[in-house]
């Protein structure tokens, strides 16, 4: 199992201090152990862990709250802990960025797997965002090739497959990219457009 850089909060003593001994034990590294909420989210900004784990009810800020707030400013997986298994509290973990729950009393044997389980579906997390990225990015070339291509077929007056293919000839001669000759065509078209309502 990969070792973490681990952040946790709990203000139970008896909680804090197995959680302390513990993660060690399991391959962790502990870089923050704070007592509440708001200690948690500032020790966050100094250690910058790998994963968070959080109690759910402790004074100052909650740990939901805590973690939304750490997660906005670094994302990273969240395991929950918590002694209460309430429907709006599972609900608000949930909205919360939150990849595993845990109900307390908590098992040496149950925290390892979280851990992997919570840091597995954060790196799925990250590939899906990064995909959905790419899709994006994608989508915003081909409308932009699209939009060259247009003034391609008018200014030269040939049909889309010749206008595609002088794209692609300009982009090789060029070396560079058929999205950056697109734009471009666009920025000289945009310049011809003024030119001539100026003129």
């Amino acid at each position: 199992m990969k070792r973490l850089r681990i952040a946790f909060a709990e203000d139970e003593p008896d909680m804090w201090m197995y959680l302390s001994r513990t993660l060690p034990l399991i391959g962790h590294e502990v870089v923050c152990a704070a007592k509440d909420g708001k200690e948690l989210v500032e020790g966050c900004r100094t250690s910058k862990p790998d994963l968070l784990i959080t109690d759910v009810r402790m004074p100052e800020l909650d740990g939901i709250d805590a973690a939304l707030q750490v997660f906005r400013e670094k994302p990273l997986p969240i395991i929950l802990l918590t002694a209460f298994t309430d429907a709006e509290q599972i609900q608000r973990a949930e909205s919360s960025h939150v990849l595993a729950y845990l109900v307390k009393p908590i098992k040496e044997s149950d925290l390892g797997p979280a851990i992997a389980m919570a840091n597995r579906r954060f790196e799925q997390f990250l590939e899906l965002q990064q995909e959905a990225a790419d899709l994006k990015q994608a989508l915003d070339d081909r409308k932009i090739i699209e939009r060259a291509k247009g003034i391609m077929m008018k200014r030269a007056k040939v049909d889309e497959p010749e206008a595609f293919r002088r794209l692609q000839k300009l982009a090789t001669s060029k070396r560079q990219k058929l999205v950056d000759v697109a734009k471009l065509i666009l920025s000289v078209e945009e310049v011809y457009d003024m030119e001539a309502l100026g003129g």
